[in-house]
């Protein structure tokens, strides 16, 4: 049954360690989709599919290569993998499908642009990434592959690169009020108090 299971975590993995490729085909872009509109998601979603699909495979000679079998380091991986699924419901109040999918970029006349500051938002800026950043480190904590924590560094080095270019993305469009809140509530660790 475990191999089953990495096999499934390395596919979840390599969904969530391609996230930051899927907003780098398209944030940097969004002038050219939104020549296409709605119609340019027909492009990137399978350009996603694949990133993924390279991802899997890439990493599939080493999902089944531990660097450790525990059974603290499962109960470790589930609680992060549980803080992630908190994360993402608190950051889906006041937060829209539109604005999470890149669509809101994609067809900014049709989206009303606004800035999110309250909930989770008022302790993190990006808790959506940092609920990515808990599944992952949650499942290779959990698992203990090699390709686990592949994909994990893999993520963590593109999150950062996009991470970096979506704040600039946002303080271009909000101004001020970004900058402002930029300064006072932290990118991906959270102000707990």
């Amino acid at each position: 049954m475990r191999p089953y299971l990495e096999d499934f975590a390395l596919l979840g993995c390599a969904v969530y360690a391609t996230i930051p490729a899927f907003w780098l085909t398209l944030h940097p872009f969004a002038k050219h989709w939104r020549t296409r509109g709605r119609d340019s998601f027909k492009t990137i979603l399978p350009l996603w599919l694949l990133y993924i699909a390279i991802a899997a495979l890439a990493m599939s000679p080493w999902r089944h290569i531990h660097l450790y079998q525990s059974p603290f380091a499962f109960v470790a991986g589930a609680i992060l993998v549980l803080i992630g699924l908190l994360l993402y419901a608190l950051s889906s109040r006041n937060f829209t499908h539109v604005q999470l999918s890149g669509l809101a970029e994609v067809e900014p006349d049709r989206h009303a642009q606004q800035l999110i500051t309250t909930g989770i938002r008022s302790r993190v800026r990006h808790p959506i990434y940092l609920g990515h950043l808990c599944e992952l480190l949650g499942w290779s904590i959990l698992f203990g592959t090699v390709s686990l924590y592949a994909l994990t560094l893999f993520a963590i080095v593109t999150g950062a690169i996009m991470i970096h270019l979506e704040d600039n993305e946002l303080e271009a469009r909000f101004g001020e009020p970004y900058r402002e809140y930029r300064r006072r509530v932290p990118g991906i660790l959270p102000r707990l108090f």
